[in-house]
């Protein structure tokens, strides 16, 4: 399931991508009853940021793509009004902070008309295709 609408721009050790917040989009299904996107949905924007900056990579230096990327956790995590509000176009931002083989940490954060409405660390681990077929 990917809540992202559009990738905005991959670059060496960052990526950008896009959702709005709507009944209409990718994030109905989510939102509450009064269209708003719980707060908590931050850790999960940013780790399907870093996704897509993994695929891109992959893809880029011909290595073999990895359809799941496992999220080992999160620091920091923050969304201080609890939501993102209805309508509100939401630009997902992460950094590489350091890269070690398969494990990766990025900073993230989440904003809206340049106001910074979510941020935090995520820890990551790629997995290849021979671990995911001894894990599922």
């Amino acid at each position: 399931m990917c809540l992202l609408e559009s990738v905005v721009a991959v670059e060496q050790e960052s990526a950008h991508c896009r959702v709005t917040v709507s009944n209409l989009g990718v994030l109905a299904p989510f939102l509450d009853a009064e269209g708003n996107l719980p707060g908590w949905f931050a850790i999960e924007l940013i780790a399907q940021t870093v996704g897509v900056w993994s695929g891109w990579h992959a893809k880029k230096n011909g290595e073999e793509e990895s359809l799941v990327g496992m999220l080992l956790g999160g620091r920091g995590i923050r969304c201080p009004a609890g939501v993102f509000p209805q309508g509100a176009g939401l630009e997902c931002h992460v950094t590489l902070l350091m890269r070690d083989n398969k494990i990766g940490s990025f900073e993230g954060q989440i904003l809206a008309d340049g106001n910074v409405l979510a941020s935090g660390r995520v820890n990551t681990y790629q997995p290849d295709n021979n671990e995911l077929k001894q894990l599922f």
